[in-house]
C-alpha cells in the first residue's frame, strides 16, 4: 500500500453504489482485501517487534506470523493463482485490482514483510533469547562436544527413517507434500550435464522440529532438525562429493473443490477432497539464501513457479515452530501475566442456572469470564431429566471436546439432540468428521448443513418440560462452542429464555434441518435471508436521526469489513453526520479520513495477547440505544454464503454495559491500539500527555477479578456496572428495530 497522503481527484466527494461504479475515482475509495489483511499481519509482526512485549510473547508472535502466511498462501494467493491461470476474464474487486494485479502487489509486499521478519529475527529476538538463557545455535556455531551428541542422535534417531531421492531420468522428481521442509542436496555426478547432481531429502515430520539438547555451555540449548540431517548428510551419499545442502519448504493450493449438488455423501466426498488436495498446484517456495542457484532453478521449473514466488530466507524457515521454545520455558518473567478465566455471579452463585436464566438474560465476556459456564449449562442440559431436547451449530469444536461427549450422552439419556455439524469448517475438516461421525455413533441426529452454504452461526437451543408447560433456554455467541479457543478469542455469549428469541431459534433449526420456509423472524436476522439488509437499515436510520439533528452514532467491532454495499452505505451516513467508529481488527476495505467522504469515520485495530473476535453493532438511535451482537463479519461470504444470527441485546442495563464498559473501553485504549490511515496503513496511537495509559485488555482482567470476588445479593443485573456507566435516569424505548427480513420462498437446497 502506497503511504503517501491519500487524496481523491478533485471534485470527487461521493461515492456510487456499488452497481454503479465502473470509475478510477470510486475504486480508490475501496481498499484491497488481501493487501489490508497483510497490513493487519504486519500489526502482528509490530507486537514481535515491540520491546515493551515480555520476550516469549514475541516469539509467540513471530511465529504467528508465519503460520498467518501459510494459511494466507494456502488460501487466498492460491485462488487468485488460479484465476490468473484460467485466462477466463474476472470482475475487477472494488478497488478496481485484476487478479493479475494483486498477485504483483501481494508478492511485492510479502517479500518486504518477510525481510523485516528475518532482520527482527536476527538483529533482536534471537539475540534476546540469548541474553536470557535460551540458544538456537546455527550448526557452524555448536562446538565439538554438541557436534558428537548430534551425530549420536542422527545415527539412532533420524538416519533410519529418512530416504535420498536422487533426480535423474531414472528417478523423476518426488512429490512434495504441502508445508513440508526438505532439504536440496547438489553432489558431484559423471551421469548429469555439468558434472553435478540433485538429491531431496525429505525431513521427517514425525521428529520435532526443535530438538531439546538440554543445557549446553550454561544455556537452554535448541538445534534444528534440518541442521542436524544437513551436518550428517555424507552418511547418505558415501563415496560422493557434496558441494551444498540447503533447506527448502513448500506451499501448495489446500483449498477444497467439492461439487455439493453432485455429492451423495457429502462426508465421504470431504473425505476423499482431503487426501486429494496434498496434491495441489505449488503456490509459494521458501528456500535457504544460500542455496545452489543451479539447484533452486530446477525447483522452480519442477514445480512451475516464478522468479517472485520464490521466498530467499536467512534464517530457519518457518518460525511458526518457534512456538516449542516458548512451550518449553515456563519462567513469568518472559510472559504475560498470568489470567484465568473468572467465575462470576450469577452463575457461579446458583444451584439452578435454568431458573436463573428463565427470570434475566445473562451475558458472559470470554475470556476473561469462564467459558465453563457455557459448558456447565449444556452438560447439566444432558443428564436434566427434564430437557427433552438439545439443538446445537458446532463449527469447530476442537478436538476431545465436552460438547460432543455431553451430547453424546444425553442422546444416550433418551433426549432428542441434533448437532448441526460444518464439515467445510477450513482446516478443522478431518476433526470435525471423527466427531460427527463419534455423535451419530451415539445416537444423535447430525445434520451437515445446507448445500452451497456454510453454517458459521453459534446457537444452542435447549428445551426443557417445567410446571408452566415446555419452556426454551437458548445460547447465542459470537464465538465458537470450542473451549480451547474460549481461553483464547474474545467473545461475548448470551443466555436467554425469552420466548421470542426461543421462536427464532426453533425456526433456525427446523429451516436448517428441514428446508421449511423460513419465517418472518421475530427478532434474529438471518444470514442470507437478511443480515446484510439488517445492518444496512441500521446504518440508513442512524443517517435519518442525523438529518433530523437526532443524537447519532454508530460503534462496530468486526474481524473484518470488505462487503462494499456495506461500506458505500458507512460512506453515506458520514457524509449525513453520523460518528461512526470501528474497531476491525483484521481486513477492513474501508478507508477513513477521507475529505468530503468519510471525515466522521474513525477506524481502529487492537491486537494483544487475546485475539479480538467479538462481532458487536452499538447504535445511538436518537437516544434509545440499541446494541446487537453477531456471528457475522461484514463481508460478502458471511452475507451470501453462510447460515449466521444477528441479534438483539434487549436487557437495557446489559447493552448500555456493553456500549460503554466493552465498547467504550476499547475505543480508549492508548497502549496497544492502532488508528488506521487513509492508505490503509496503521500507526499506534499513545497516551497523550496526561493522558494514563488504558490497555483495554488488562482493564477487562482486572474488571473479572472484580466481579469473581463480588457476592450475589439481591435483584441484580446479570454483571456488576462499573461506577463510571452512565444509565439513562428516565425509561427510554429499547424495543429493537425490526431486522427481520421480508417473507419470501428458498428452494430446497439453494
Amino acid at each position: 500500500m502506497s503511504t503517501e497522503p491519500f487524496s481523491l481527484p478533485p471534485g470527487t466527494n461521493t461515492v456510487a453504489p456499488p452497481a454503479q461504479r465502473g470509475n478510477n475515482a470510486d475504486a480508490r475509495l475501496f481498499l484491497n482485501r488481501e493487501l489490508s489483511w497483510l497490513e493487519f499481519n504486519q500489526r502482528v509482526l509490530d507486537e514481535a517487534a515491540d520491546p515493551g512485549v515480555p520476550l516469549l510473547e514475541r516469539v509467540k508472535f513471530l511465529a504467528i506470523v508465519a503460520t498467518n502466511l501459510d494459511e494466507f498462501f494456502m488460501i487466498r494467493v492460491a485462488g487468485l493463482k488460479q484465476q490468473v491461470a484460467g485466462g477466463d476474464p474476472v470482475e475487477p474487486s472494488a478497488d478496481g485490482m485484476s487478479p493479475q494485479e494483486c498477485v504483483a502487489a501481494i508478492s511485492a509486499r510479502t517479500h518486504r514483510m518477510v525481510r523485516d521478519q528475518y532482520v527482527l529475527w536476527r538483529e533482536q529476538v534471537r539475540p534476546a533469547l540469548a541474553a536470557v538463557g535460551i540458544a538456537l545455535p546455527s550448526a557452524e556455531a555448536w562446538g565439538p562436544d554438541l557436534t558428537k551428541r548430534m551425530e549420536d542422535y542422527f545415527a539412532r534417531e533420524i538416519y533410519p527413517v529418512l530416504t535420498p531421492l536422487v533426480i535423474d531420468p531414472g528417478h523423476p522428481f518426488p512429490h512434495l507434500k504441502n508445508k513440508s521442509l526438505n532439504l536440496g542436496v547438489s553432489f558431484e555426478s559423471d551421469r548429469e550435464e555439468g558434472g553435478v547432481g540433485f538429491a531431496v531429502v525429505q525431513v521427517p515430520s514425525i521428529t520435532p522440529r526443535l530438538v531439546d539438547c538440554g543445557v549446553v555451555n550454561g544455556a537452554r540449548t535448541f538445534v534444528l532438525l534440518e541442521d542436524i540431517i544437513a551436518r550428517n548428510v555424507g552418511s547418505l551419499f558415501t563415496g560422493v562429493k557434496i558441494y551444498s545442502v540447503s533447506s527448502f519448504r513448500l506451499t501448495r493450493n489446500w483449498d477444497l473443490e467439492i461439487d455439493e449438488e453432485e455429492a451423495e455423501d457429502l462426508l465421504v466426498e470431504i473425505q476423499q477432497e482431503l487426501r486429494r488436495r496434498d496434491r495441489g498446484s505449488a503456490v509459494r517456495l521458501e528456500a535457504a539464501a544460500a542455496m545452489d542457484p543451479r539447484a533452486l532453478e530446477l525447483l522452480r521449473d519442477v514445480l512451475g513457479l516464478e522468479p517472485v514466488d520464490v521466498y530467499p530466507i536467512d534464517g530457519p524457515l518457518h518460525l511458526g515452530d518457534l512456538m516449542a521454545v516458548m512451550v518449553a520455558d515456563d519462567r513469568r518473567e518472559l510472559r504475560d501475566e498470568p489470567f484465568s478465566p473468572q467465575l462470576v455471579p450469577p452463575l457461579r452463585d446458583t444451584e439452578d442456572p435454568f431458573a436463573l436464566v428463565a427470570e434475566r438474560d445473562v451475558l458472559l465476556q470470554h475470556p476473561y469470564e469462564s467459558f465453563d459456564s457455557v459448558v456447565d449449562f449444556v452438560s447439566r442440559a444432558a443428564d436434566d431429566p427434564k430437557v427433552l431436547a438439545i439443538k446445537i451449530t458446532l463449527y469447530r469444536a476442537g478436538r476431545d471436546s465436552p460438547f460432543v461427549r455431553a451430547l453424546a450422552r444425553a442422546a444416550e439419556n433418551g433426549k432428542q439432540v441434533t448437532a448441526l455439524v460444518e464439515l467445510k469448517a477450513r482446516f478443522d475438516e478431518e476433526a470435525n468428521i471423527q466427531w460427527a461421525r463419534a455423535l451419530e455413533e451415539s445416537g444423535v441426529h447430525v445434520v451437515y448443513g445446507l448445500i452451497g452454504l456454510k453454517t458459521h452461526a453459534k446457537v444452542c437451543l435447549i428445551v426443557r418440560r417445567e410446571a408452566s408447560g415446555l419452556k426454551r433456554y437458548v445460547h447465542m455467541a459470537t464465538g465458537n462452542y470450542n473451549p480451547t479457543t474460549a481461553r483464547l478469542y474474545t467473545d461475548l455469549s448470551l443466555f436467554s429464555s425469552r420466548p421470542e428469541l426461543g421462536d427464532d431459534a426453533t425456526a433456525l433449526f427446523n429451516l436448517l434441518t428441514g428446508y421449511c420456509e423460513p419465517p418472518v423472524w421475530k427478532r434474529l436476522a438471518v444470514a442470507p435471508l437478511g443480515v446484510r439488509e439488517a445492518v444496512l437499515r441500521l446504518i440508513r436510520r442512524e443517517a435519518d436521526h442525523a438529518r433530523a439533528g437526532r443524537p447519532a452514532r454508530l460503534v462496530a467491532k468486526l474481524n473484518a469489513l470488505v462487503d462494499p454495499k456495506v461500506i458505500t452505505a458507512l460512506y453515506e451516513a458520514s457524509q449525513a453526520g453520523v460518528t461512526i467508529d470501528l474497531i476491525v481488527r483484521g481486513i477492513c476495505c474501508l478507508r477513513p479520513g477521507v475529505p468530503g467522504v468519510s471525515d466522521r469515520i474513525r477506524v481502529v485495530s487492537i491486537i494483544d495477547r487475546f485475539l479480538e473476535h467479538a462481532r458487536v453493532v452499538a447504535v445511538e438511535n436518537g437516544g434509545a440505544r440499541e446494541v446487537y451482537l453477531s456471528s457475522a463479519d461484514w463481508m460478502p461470504r458471511n452475507f451470501d454464503r453462510r447460515v449466521e444470527v444477528f441479534f438483539p441485546v434487549e436487557h437495557p442495563p446489559m447493552a448500555q454495559w456493553i456500549f460503554n464498559e466493552v465498547l467504550g473501553v476499547q475505543l480508549a485504549d492508548n497502549v496497544k491500539m492502532r488508528v488506521m490511515r487513509p492508505d490503509g496503513t496503521y500507526e499506534r496511537r499513545a497516551p497523550a500527555e496526561g493522558e494514563a495509559p488504558l490497555r483495554c485488555q488488562s482493564r477487562f482482567m482486572e474488571s473479572a477479578r472484580e466481579r469473581a470476588r463480588a457476592k450475589l445479593t439481591g435483584p441484580v443485573s446479570p454483571f456488576r456496572l462499573r461506577p463510571n456507566v452512565s444509565v439513562p435516569a428516565a425509561p427510554v424505548d429499547h424495543t429493537p428495530v425490526s431486522v427481520a427480513p421480508a417473507r419470501r420462498r428458498r428452494k430446497r437446497g439453494s
